[in-house]
């Protein structure tokens, strides 16, 4: 029977929002030769900080980067690497093999959105499922390797993707993915990842705003159990 699981995230890069903005006052400072100003606090870090972000000197803060691995379906994943100024590593199923006693001889796939189990909508999309399982195992005791199972899979498969770019592609990611013109599994996704950043990281994230009332109540859900499950509070 296919494995169904809900969309996560990991922060994999230790964050403290402070020395964050400590790395970056030095190096934004070479620019004014005002290194005199910094100070211990911290204070002068985070003044300098809004100043590159109200001045859109948005270039500084590329000298920080932090990588996030999510688990997400086929279709976050294809959208999510049109952002260029960034590295990927994607769990491949071209080389991976859901068969022949490897990942429990089961696929993997994502909770479906918008559609509640016990609806009828629902069974369609499991039987769906189910059928496309029942081909890609049958290939695989054919000796077919993992490429040629892979043209089955569904655009509900799951796949573990880690994500790194520095701050200023961040910033430029949850412009455009936290919007509720990205795609429903995206934004609520990315609402979550954004909550949290602005909670570790001072400054960097606070004018970002989004209105979580214009949310679907699918995507409003699946954002908070996201945030309850992912985030850490601080």
């Amino acid at each position: 029977m296919p494995k169904i699981v809900k969309p996560a995230y990991r922060i994999l890069t230790p964050i403290c929002g402070n020395s964050i903005l400590k790395h970056i006052e030095p190096i934004a400072r070479t620019c004014y030769k005002s290194e005199d100003k910094i100070t211990e606090d911290g204070e002068s870090a985070k003044k300098i900080v809004k100043n590159l972000i109200k001045l859109g000197h948005e270039a500084m803060i590329e000298h920080a980067s932090i990588s996030v691995c999510f688990t997400a379906d086929l279709g976050f994943y294809k959208d999510i690497t049109r952002h260029r100024i960034a590295s990927f590593a994607i769990e491949s199923t071209r080389y991976c093999m859901y068969a022949n006693d490897k990942f429990g001889n089961e696929i993997c796939v994502m909770e479906p959105p918008f559609v509640e189990p016990g609806t009828p909508d629902y069974d369609a999309w499991h039987k769906a499922i189910v059928a496309i399982e029942k081909g890609y195992l049958e290939l695989a005791a054919m000796g077919h390797k993992p490429d040629m199972c892979r043209m089955l899979l569904p655009h509900s498969s799951k796949a573990d993707i880690n994500l790194t770019c520095n701050l200023r592609e961040w910033r430029h990611i949850f412009k455009l993915r936290a919007s509720v013109k990205a795609h429903a599994t995206i934004h609520s996704m990315m609402r979550a990842l954004l909550k949290e950043f602005k909670r570790h990281i001072p400054i960097i994230f606070d004018d970002i705003e989004f209105d979580d009332a214009e949310l679907s109540d699918w995507a409003k859900k699946t954002m908070d159990d996201i945030d309850a499950r992912c985030g850490t509070k601080v």
